[in-house]
């Protein structure tokens, strides 16, 4: 049997080195890599056309993407996961910012749909009691899935998220880090708070796994099944770099992040229901582990 050719895209994770170095291979296909900086840039045409075989892929991306029907398939390998408190930002200039003091506020995002948002959002909401509603949103993209209405202001084209933060035009930002000292973290001790976090929920909040185009994994779920177990080949060469482990292989492994995000993204209307942990994978998928 001819070796099958996929178009993949995947960042520059460690634990994926080997596999896109082609030092580890598959004998049932070969990875033809895309370089997309930031990889998010590879989310929309993933999503709007299925333009690769396998990417790299948001997991609320790919929820919006389940929930309107798009043809692709999750792999439970998770490529970045990281703890989100010190994603928030504000300007001290301007008067001491606490989380529970966002209600009414202009509050800077990326996108309204990014992960990282839907996964702050909801600790700000069920950790802070904050009503996000009560929060005045201000968005610079569109969402990766165009069917979902974004109901946001948008920034002007010309504006910088964290310029019009320390222009006061923004009381907050969300989806951020900067090094620049005139900016203070929401959360005063973002590690602390990650670790009470944590010890709380016993979650790593994942942001992206992998995702196949179902005409793949349809036609040919060995070697779907396979792109997950050559991942997890390198993964297991490098082994784990921080405990806890931030990047779950496995649908075990990640469903208590999974049912987490899955609540916060139909808390905040991303996804019009909650979805099992078993819906977001198909057949040959659901397996691994």
């Amino acid at each position: 049997m001819d070796r099958l050719r996929l178009k993949a895209v995947l960042g520059n994770h460690p634990h994926v080195e080997a596999v896109k170095s082609g030092e580890l291979r598959s004998d049932r296909f070969d990875l033809d890599f895309v370089t997309y900086t930031p990889t998010n840039k590879a989310f929309k045409p993933m999503v709007r056309e299925q333009a690769f075989d396998v990417c790299e892929m948001a997991i609320v991306t790919y929820l919006m993407a389940k929930a309107h029907g798009k043809p692709l398939v999750l792999l439970p390998a998770t490529m970045l996961g990281r703890f989100q408190h010190a994603y928030a930002l504000y300007n001290p200039a301007r008067g001491t910012l606490r989380p529970s003091d966002l209600e009414g506020k202009r509050v800077g995002i990326r996108s309204f749909t990014t992960t990282t948002g839907a996964w702050i959002r909801g600790i700000l909401a069920n950790d802070y009691g904050v009503d996000l509603d009560k929060i005045r949103w201000v968005t610079f993209e569109d969402p990766h899935v165009a069917e979902y209405v974004d109901t946001t202001e948008r920034a002007p084209a010309d504006k910088n998220i964290l310029q019009m933060l320390l222009d006061g035009e923004l009381d907050a930002v969300l989806g951020e880090a900067s090094n620049d000292a005139r900016l203070k973290p929401l959360f005063p001790d973002p590690t602390a708070e990650a670790a009470k976090w944590y010890a709380r929920r016993g979650v790593v909040p994942v942001n992206h796994l992998v995702v196949v185009t179902g005409k793949l994994a349809k036609a040919h779920p060995k070697v779907a099944a396979g792109v997950y177990d050559l991942l997890k080949q390198n993964k297991l060469q490098v082994g784990p770099v921080a405990t806890p482990d931030l990047v779950p292989f496995g649908v075990e492994a990640n469903r208590k992040p999974l049912e987490l995000i899955v609540d916060y993204a139909f808390q905040q209307a991303l996804i019009p229901r909650r979805y099992a942990v078993e819906e977001l994978f198909d057949e040959t998928t659901r397996g691994l582990n």
